[in-house]
């Protein structure tokens, strides 16, 4: 058996976009978008613990640009913190016309993922150890957006 090549704090998938998914006016419906990117959060967050995870919460969900049944949609996807069972998962959403060659990014969100153990209790996950800038900045973020989760903001003062 070989191990994998991949990153293990990093997915990146590819699906197209077909009629089936279409809204009523011929764009992709939100909610297969939605159901896609907790697909996504999934098999990174899984990845990267090894571990069954669930979706505890999703944040910042941003629709930027309509998304065309035939379009290619390719899902980035990083684990950018990790407290002691949970991940936030990133996830960025480019928009590919493969006839014409252009993309354009679409969607953005942030995924908060629990691992679970056997007993089906929450359970540990390896601590991430952001090692490049860009690692740094996303888990310097994810870590105030933990904050205003789980202590609220005082945004009315």
């Amino acid at each position: 058996m070989l191990s994998t090549p991949f990153e293990k704090h990093t997915l990146s998938m590819s699906v197209l976009m077909t009629p089936d998914k279409a809204n009523f006016v011929g764009n992709v419906h939100g909610g297969d978008l939605l159901k896609l990117m907790d697909q996504v959060a999934y098999a990174c967050a899984t990845r990267y613990c090894g571990s069954y995870v669930v979706t505890m919460s999703v944040d910042q969900v941003i629709f930027k640009h309509p998304v065309s049944v035939g379009s290619l949609l390719t899902f980035l996807a990083s684990v950018n913190y990790t407290g002691t069972t949970s991940m936030e998962v990133g996830i960025k959403v480019i928009s590919e016309d493969i006839k014409k060659g252009t993309a354009i990014h679409t969607n953005s969100c942030f995924f908060t993922m629990v691992a679970m153990g056997e007993d089906g209790k929450p359970t540990p996950v390896p601590t991430l150890q952001p090692e490049t800038e860009i690692q740094k900045k996303r888990f310097k973020a994810a870590k105030k957006r933990r904050e205003i989760r789980l202590h609220g903001c005082d945004c009315h003062e």
